[in-house]
């Protein structure tokens, strides 16, 4: 929606987080006339008992849209119809946030002026508050809550992976899918898809596509022992980067340049450090069985895991099964899934696990600093959301790397 289409429009933001706050400043700054009023589920149970009386609202990515009762938009929806740049936007179940920053280092590195925005913390219409031109590159990354009612699409739609999450939010796999895929519903025939064909969904969505479908690469811009990022994923995370580096003709050895001096990202496979011989890794972005297997694969030689959460009902067979085969022998359990995970562990594992149930953190590292053989790795990568003990995945990861140091000492 253009920013002149609310003009003179009394305009409700349902939902007042970082990207809620965004927007009331970028709608104060454009449209300083008009009736603008943020509301909050903090305003209690009825804060929304009074919408009708507006014109339009402004919904947040959590606020569920069966809430709204009136005509309402997005502030993704604003962006993409008001930005003057290229846009690039990037989604899928994990990995989005490495591949954002990745393509966001290969563009510094070719001196274009590049924005990082969206779901990774950046809320895209601040940047839309300063200057800018069609030489301005936006990278947008996008979470299926901002795509399931977007209007747009980027010039360039970068996908992943796609496996099940989110479904307190979205009810089922297969409306999940359909949100993520709209990122590539209104690309045009001069766009780009960029897919990693590892993926069934992927490849079968790229061949429905008008706009040129592009696999990843096959050969990284540089050797793969020059990759700062671990594990298989991460390569392919390497690859979407350089396939859109590709498309943009930045010189292969730029992009080496950039990926060279790329630092992981925090709570992503992290190395917190190597204490009383033990290494220890933050992977407390891991909400997913799938994102767990990934890092236990990544690591080879795991002896001690942190498993458990929120329960949103997920599969844990294939988990508990490469578990059964991997070096684990100590795992700390969490509530609420991390109890399902230790019963199918019981049912269908040959082996015995020195096991603890908590929901204290600093408890649980102790049990990993007793327990965890030297030169073996523990691991925190739950395959379960954060919600059931803390806040979110960066106050458990900040926890855990906190009491590692601590007690480490």
């Amino acid at each position: 929606m253009n920013i002149s289409e609310l003009r003179g429009k009394k305009v409700l933001i349902v939902g007042m987080g970082i990207e809620g706050k965004a927007t009331l400043r970028y709608l104060r700054h454009h449209i300083p006339d008009s009736t603008v009023t943020p509301v909050d589920q903090t305003d209690g149970a009825d804060y929304l008992d009074n919408q009708r009386e507006y014109d339009i609202a402004i919904k947040s990515p959590s606020v569920k849209k069966e809430l709204l009762r009136i005509p309402y938009t997005t502030a993704t929806n604003i962006f993409f119809a008001n930005t003057r740049g290229m846009t690039i936007g990037v989604t899928g179940t994990k990995g989005k946030s490495t591949t954002a920053s990745l393509i966001f280092a290969i563009l510094q590195a070719a001196g274009k002026r590049a924005h990082l925005v969206g779901n990774i913390g950046n809320p895209m219409l601040l940047e839309l508050l300063s200057e800018q031109g069609p030489k301005d590159i936006y990278v947008c990354e996008l979470s299926s809550y901002q795509l399931e009612d977007i209007a747009y699409s980027p010039h360039i739609a970068v996908m992943v992976s796609f496996f099940p999450e989110h479904m307190d939010h979205h009810g089922s796999v297969d409306a999940y899918w359909e949100a993520k895929k709209r990122i590539a519903l209104f690309l045009k025939q001069e766009d780009y898809l960029v897919y990693n064909p590892a993926f069934r969904q992927l490849a079968e969505l790229a061949a429905q596509t008008v706009a040129h479908a592009v696999p990843y690469v096959e050969t990284l811009p540089c050797g793969e022992k020059e990759v700062p990022l671990l594990g298989k994923h991460n390569r392919d995370n390497v690859r979407a980067a350089a396939t859109v580096g590709e498309i943009l003709e930045i010189p292969r050895d730029t992009a080496a340049a950039a990926i060279r001096s790329f630092r992981p990202l925090p709570h992503r496979i992290e190395c917190v450090g190597t204490y009383k011989d033990i290494r220890f890794y933050d992977d407390a972005i891991s909400t997913t069985p799938e994102s767990a297997i990934v890092a236990i694969v990544a690591l080879e030689n795991v002896g001690t895991i942190f498993l458990g959460g929120q329960d949103r009902g997920y599969d844990f067979s294939e988990l508990v099964s490469l578990i059964d085969r991997s070096p684990i022998k100590n795992i700390v359990f969490f509530p609420d899934s991390g109890e399902k995970i230790e019963t199918l562990l019981k049912e269908k594992s040959r082996k015995r696990y020195r096991t603890l149930r908590t929901k204290d953190m600093r408890e649980a590292v102790q049990f990993a600093f007793d327990t965890t053989t030297p030169g073996a790795i523990c691991l925190l990568s739950t395959a379960s959301p954060s919600y059931s003990v803390w806040k979110n995945f960066e106050e458990k990861g900040t926890l855990f790397a906190t009491y590692v140091k601590e007690l480490g000492k």
